[in-house]
């Protein structure tokens, strides 16, 4: 089996979800990730999750559903000693990833320009909230932060949602342009810089809407009846029988199923006269579907080939037989793994790593002797 990164090294200096999430990508398809967390900071998200002994453990499941295939050592970078590893590292790797505050790694001499001296074919990808431009370039930020200054919040209704979505959506955007980058490489020889900015992923998510924001014609209406909830008997169907044709079908469906008095409502040509008769096909939705429970009702719909999901809890969607490829067990804990297939493709090989599980094997894979190793921890470089 040849792995799409085998012999690819990357050092992952980045915590939390985004950049953990984008260098996890390339370990599950055979790169040697590195994980280097500050000596006396563990990632954050090593003490978060649902059962305390694993959080004391440093290997909360915040942590560990990105972590799997990676080896971790542990540097104090505000030594000299810790960045001459790092430098030391740097030499032989392919790719490093950070997620620090803009310019936090310049002013130790560890910013893009001072490590491709060391070696010029380094991709440094630089994970931010707001890019390495501008007035807010050095402004912190997290996932809801971004939500919130992106507009999303209120796109939704003034509610943020309940996951991290602009963190993980920014984790495999700069996978994305890190694996552009590794390709142009082959062409040119030369590294690059990467710079991935949270509020522009926030804004590509957004992209129909974000464009609309900005076009001079403006127009208010309601979404589509068809890509909408509905209460039923017996639960909550969200349908997504939203284009002109599929409200033609779904309203002949239901003539099918001995619904009537409903012609004119299915004489939706085009676009316009959808968004016309929107409110109305709504109402009109809205009374037909109480008739009947979301899981009857979605099975309807499958029957004619159209979109409809009855509403569930996760604790109901990770149960679905639909999803037992897509979740590993590891050591006893259940992982998702990648949201994709192929041959020689994404595979957990190996648990998350412990908290500098690996830093004597790494140091001494660079030369350093027992007793260096050892006057390393004793001057608190590595823990």
């Amino acid at each position: 089996m040849t792995r799409p990164y085998e012999n690819i090294k990357i050092l992952d200096l980045t915590h939390i979800l985004a950049g953990p999430f984008a260098t996890y990508q390339f370990a599950l398809l055979g790169a040697d990730v590195i994980k280097i967390e500050p000596p006396t900071m563990p990632d954050p998200a090593r003490g978060r999750g649902p059962d305390k002994a694993q959080n004391d453990a440093l290997k909360g499941l915040n942590y560990q559903v990105q972590a799997s295939n990676k080896k971790a050592i542990t540097l104090d970078l505000k030594q000299t000693a810790g960045r001459k590893i790092l430098l030391k590292l740097v030499q032989s790797a392919d790719i490093l990833v950070e997620n620090y505050r803009s310019g936090a790694l310049d002013e130790l001499g560890l910013g893009y320009d001072d490590l491709k001296a060391a070696n010029p074919k380094l991709i440094y990808c630089s994970l931010s909230g707001f890019g390495n431009y501008g007035d807010r370039a050095e402004v912190n930020a997290y996932d809801n932060v971004i939500q919130a200054t992106s507009g999303i919040i209120e796109q939704s209704g003034g509610h943020k949602p309940g996951v991290s979505f602009v963190d993980y959506a920014a984790g495999y955007n700069a996978a994305f342009a890190i694996s552009a980058a590794l390709h142009r490489r082959e062409k040119t020889g030369q590294g690059t810089y990467i710079s991935s900015s949270m509020l522009e992923v926030a804004m590509t998510l957004m992209a129909p809407e974000a464009a609309a924001a900005k076009h001079p014609v403006k127009i208010k209406r309601d979404k589509e009846a068809g890509i909408s909830s509905y209460e039923t008997s017996s639960g909550i169907l969200m349908i997504g029988a939203f284009t002109p044709d599929q409200n033609r079908r779904m309203w002949e469906m239901l003539e099918c199923e001995g619904y009537n008095d409903v012609e004119d409502l299915k004489d939706t040509a085009d676009w316009e006269s959808l968004w016309h008769q929107s409110k109305e096909i709504k109402a009109t939705l809205a009374e037909i579907f109480k008739s009947d429970t979301a899981a009857n009702w979605q099975d309807i719909f499958h029957n004619y080939g159209l979109p409809a999901e009855r509403q569930r809890t996760l604790d109901e969607a990770v149960t679905d037989p639909q999803l037992e490829n897509y979740f590993k067990d590891v050591d006893g804990v259940t992982l998702p793994s990648a949201a994709y297939q192929f041959e020689d493709g994404p595979e957990i090989i190996s648990a998350p790593p412990g908290f500098s599980e690996h830093s004597e094997e790494i140091l001494s894979s660079l030369g350093y002797s027992d007793e260096e190793i050892e006057q390393l921890r004793e001057e608190g470089v590595i823990a």
